[in-house]
């Protein structure tokens, strides 16, 4: 059993019944509270947190001494305080998503939910960024890299007009109506998780049936899923496990997300040190050097000069690849023929990054792809390349964009390939991903190992079936129970 707690400044609050929840004021909390033999209790401290040591700032501080679940954090209240009160924090809109937008005045976001329509794209960036119960946001300047600048302020109840408070507190209905509705129809599972999904991604991770699988899995282990987006995760106070199944890069909110729910004590697969160490290919192969893990021959370059571009025509031979050290699904690998479209595809790199990897150019008819979770393979498959193409995938292609594919049993794939795929991941960590393998006279290369590998119906899954997603759900259970709280 759970009780939500709604803490305010002072007894002015409407009179609305809230699913599961109490309305008190802030000395009833500070004089009252713990109560003996309570049921697990979350906090919403709508309290005035503007102000440093407030009452709101207290009444998050205790809260967290008193192991409730708080929103907002004292950690979230300090990252909206600056060293010169003048200066606001501010935080960077995309353009495409600011775009249309009226640009001018302040607006109060709700929790993520805002009045003017308009800026409900923002208002949930916002929100999942600094996860306040209440903000104000005012519009800046443009940005140096394609996005508008907000400022993101604290802002106290006391500041809204009654028209405005009014629009907060049915926003405080909807957000625990939210919460509780979706609690009461469910099965009272041990616990919750968050499975991060993006439905406009062209190339997500998992497809709808694989998704629906996990979930089907996760209950079985008493874990109750739950498909989000980035826009709907107004907290992750609530969820004790973030499965991340959208495509994950290092400057991106998957990233970010991933570190604020490890530090929040969540398990995260696929983890911060996966993502930062898997989307890095120079890091990979440093790494893989070092360690001695074969991989096709690589050279990292940091600047373009004749003798450069003469001495890798004599080391590589043409064709050779081009690779951007951050980059999925072949995307930001480039195959050269020439010295001419060496030079022009360098140029063009180099304008994106500071560093580029060039490979030797080592075709195959497929390449290995070996599924391993907590350094145990767990799927294996054949991924050919795309028709006509030298790689897997084809994103010129207008259609049949990837080549086809062989599941097979892990006992059926030569040792060589599957002692060389965990040796590569545990340099990595003991998380779940996807290492890429190319066998050439009969020995194996590794090409990379890719954290949020793909998990989809009928590909990966093709042999294991169910037992796939069981596996992945059950490692989640043993690292939930191995941490040590309900």
């Amino acid at each position: 059993m759970k009780k939500t707690l709604i803490v305010v400044d002072t007894n002015d609050w409407p009179d609305l019944e809230l699913a599961g929840c109490s309305v008190i004021d802030f000395e009833t909390y500070l004089t009252e509270y713990p109560k003996k033999n309570a049921p697990t209790t979350t906090i919403i401290n709508l309290c005035d947190t503007e102000h440093y040591l407030s009452q709101g700032y207290y009444c998050s501080l205790l809260a967290e001494a008193r192991q409730h679940k708080v929103m907002p954090s004292v950690k979230q209240i300090n990252s909206l305080r600056t060293k010169d009160e003048e200066v606001p924090v501010y935080i960077d809109v995309p353009e495409h998503i600011a775009k249309g937008v009226h640009k001018g005045g302040d607006h109060f976001i709700y929790f993520g939910k805002t009045e003017d329509s308009a800026y409900t794209n923002i208002a949930a960036l916002v929100f999942q960024a600094f996860p306040l119960p209440l903000l104000k946001i005012e519009w800046l300047k443009p940005s140096s890299n394609n996005s508008i600048r907000v400022s993101v302020q604290r802002a106290a109840l006391s500041s809204l007009t009654n028209q405005q408070k009014n629009a907060f507190w049915n926003e405080v209905r909807s957000f625990t109506e939210r919460t509780w509705s979706s609690k009461a129809k469910r099965k009272q599972l041990r616990w919750d998780m968050a499975i991060l999904v993006n439905p406009d991604e062209p190339n997500p991770p998992s497809d709808e049936k694989a998704l629906n699988a996990f979930i089907k899995a996760a209950r079985k282990v008493s874990i109750n899923a739950t498909l989000i987006t980035q826009s709907e995760l107004s907290s992750l106070a609530r969820f004790d496990a973030l499965f991340l199944r959208e495509t994950t890069a290092i400057d991106h909110p998957t990233y970010r997300l991933a570190v604020e729910a490890e530090n929040q004590g969540l398990v995260v697969i696929d983890d911060p040190q996966s993502i930062l160490r898997c989307c890095n290919k120079v890091f990979l192969h440093d790494a893989f050097n070092y360690q001695g893990i074969p991989t096709p021959k690589t050279r990292i370059l940091h600047r373009i000069t004749d003798d450069t571009l003469l001495s890798l025509a004599e080391e590589f031979a043409f064709p050779m690849v081009l690779k951007l050290p951050e980059g999925s699904f072949s995307k930001g690998v480039f195959k050269v023929n020439d010295a001419q479209e060496l030079r022009e595809k360098l140029t063009e790199m180099f304008s994106v990054s500071a560093l580029v990897l060039v490979q030797e150019y080592m075709y195959t008819d497929f390449d290995w792809r070996i599924g391993v979770l907590n350094g145990r393979a767990l799927y294996a498959c054949r991924y050919e390349m795309a028709r006509n193409h030298w790689q897997i995938y084809n994103h010129n292609a207008k259609r049949g964009i990837s080549g086809g594919f062989k599941t097979l049993p892990t006992f059926e794939v030569p040792k060589s390939v599957l002692d060389v795929a965990i040796k590569a991941s545990n340099i990595i960590g003991k998380s779940l991903y996807g290492v890429d393998i190319k066998v050439k006279n009969n020995k194996p290369y590794v090409l990379e190992v890719n954290d949020n590998p793909s998990i989809e119906h009928k590909v990966e899954d093709a042999y294991l079936g169910n037992e796939l997603y069981m596996q992945v759900m059950t490692e989640f259970r043993q690292r939930l129970e191995a941490r040590g709280r309900p």
